[in-house]
């Protein structure tokens, strides 16, 4: 009967060490969460034009295309939210343009392609509209001095949206907006996106801020509210964005 005993105390113990063990391994993981607008789903995989992310994410895809595709598998949870309730869904669920949020557990220092190839654990769809799109888009034009850093871009205003302008009536045309680990900056090499760092701004690059901030705010509480995107030399007319 001691025997017995012994035997299933040492069960027990290695049961919990296993246990132990296995929550160790996920602690050492780090969450790499991908923000943006879906354009393709398979049963494989996820394609999406990342627009935000956690700091982790955005630092990985620093160089990279602004369209990165993500792998799902059976372990893959779909969470597809309606009237801001979510319920469980399948890949079929998820609809081109919707907003998605790929989350992925990987270890840290992680290269994207690693990233990539890890089965993400949770892709959530929040619909067509992006949170946030309920607030009023305050876009500023202008050329920076170089690099930026420490969240904030010091930028010499020469344009923006009606909103962007309105905000700036009375103002010197020297202002500094917000960013923060969500703000994504991007590069424009013809019509093809590259994701930077806000160090890699140039001296005399054109620069457009995009900023959602609640309709009639000052220009200092938009100046507050960190910028959703950042572009360097944007294609088009970006300045008649009034979206």
């Amino acid at each position: 009967m001691t025997h017995r005993l012994t035997t299933t105390i040492a069960l027990v113990a290695l049961a919990c060490a296993v246990a132990a063990s296995a929550a160790a391994g996920d602690a050492r993981k780090q969450l790499y969460q991908f923000r943006g607008e879906l354009l393709n789903a398979s049963s494989t995989s996820v394609q999406l034009q990342v627009e935000g992310g956690n700091h982790p994410a955005l630092k990985v895809v620093i160089g990279q295309s602004q369209d990165q595709s993500f792998s799902v598998d059976g372990h893959t949870e779909f969470l597809i939210w309606s009237h801001g309730v979510p319920h469980v869904g399948t890949v079929s669920d998820l609809k081109q343009n919707d907003w998605v949020q790929v989350n992925i557990r990987a270890p840290f220092g992680s290269s994207l392609s690693q990233i990539e190839g890890t089965a993400a654990a949770t892709v959530g769809d929040q619909g067509a509209n992006q949170p946030g799109h309920a607030k009023p888009l305050y876009l500023y034009a202008g050329t920076v001095t170089g690099g930026q850093s420490g969240g904030h871009i010091a930028l010499h205003v020469t344009g923006g949206n009606w909103r962007g302008l309105k905000s700036m009536l009375g103002q010197s045309l020297d202002q500094t907006f917000s960013y923060d680990d969500g703000t994504v900056f991007l590069l424009w090499q013809g019509k093809v996106p590259t994701v930077i760092a806000p160090s890699q701004l140039k001296a005399g690059d054109r620069i457009t801020i995009r900023v959602r901030a609640a309709a009639g705010s000052t220009l200092a509480q938009v100046e507050a509210t960190a910028a959703n995107h950042v572009g360097d030399h944007e294609p088009g007319n970006p300045e008649a964005d009034n979206g």
